[in-house]
């Protein structure tokens, strides 16, 4: 056994006990984490096929973008774990069933050779200079720009779908019209009232309070009692 082969085979390994924890983890982060380990044991899979632009992608885009999200989205939800679990019973007999399916497919495909359902043709050599992100960016553009396109449009879609699922409107909710913000005038926001000036009502009063203080002050006024100081 060759080194590329048993980096191979722990890689795959590891591929398909991560995949199985994050089905089976009861914990939604814990399962966040193992999916995040799936992917980087997948890229480094496409590295051994000599794919290093989709092992980074992989990396970079899943990653470090979308599994981080979701991550922290998860850990700041306040999800009810029992009843998330709830249908996982009843899903079991289809899951089973499809795993078992691809469980058969990939072995058939390993023990091809030896069964006899023919010779697998081994893919010729690549020279040295070749860059396989510029192959894919030829083949994508060229012989399947239109798939490439829809799936780009249906992407679109779906985001555009999960903002309008999300979206929800309170009764509460302040909303502005620019158009009628712009198209204001200086008469609906600002009156100019003319009024007359008016004499302040206790001027008098407060004159007549204040020769009271001055005479009190002299010993002149009268105390309580009515009798002079």
């Amino acid at each position: 056994m060759t080194f590329q082969t048993f980096i191979f085979y722990f890689f795959s390994t590891v591929l398909i006990i991560s995949a199985l924890g994050v089905i089976t983890a009861r914990n939604p982060v814990h399962a966040a984490l193992l999916l995040v380990l799936a992917f980087f044991t997948s890229s480094g899979l496409w590295l051994l096929l000599q794919a290093e632009f989709l092992a980074i992608t992989l990396v970079l885009v899943y990653v470090g973008a979308v599994m981080v999200l979701f991550l922290f989205v998860v850990m700041m939800l306040d999800i009810n774990i029992a009843k998330l679990r709830e249908g996982f019973w009843k899903y079991l007999p289809l899951g089973g069933a499809v795993a078992l399916l691809l469980v058969l497919e990939m072995g058939m495909i390993l023990t091809s050779r030896s069964v006899g359902f023919g010779d697998v043709a081994q893919p010729p050599a690549l020279p040295a200079n070749l860059s396989n992100t510029k192959e894919l960016g030829r083949l994508i553009y060229t012989e399947y720009v239109y798939p490439f396109e829809i799936a780009a449009v249906i992407l679109l879609v779906a985001i555009v779908a999960a903002i309008a699922l999300t979206l929800r409107k309170r009764k509460l909710d302040k909303y502005v019209d620019p158009a009628a913000q712009i198209a204001v005038k200086r008469k609906d926001r600002v009156r100019v009232i003319s009024m007359a000036s008016e004499a302040r009502q206790d001027t008098a009063e407060s004159g007549a309070d204040r020769d009271k203080g001055a005479e009190q002050a002299a010993g002149k006024a009268p105390d309580k009692d009515g009798k002079p100081a």
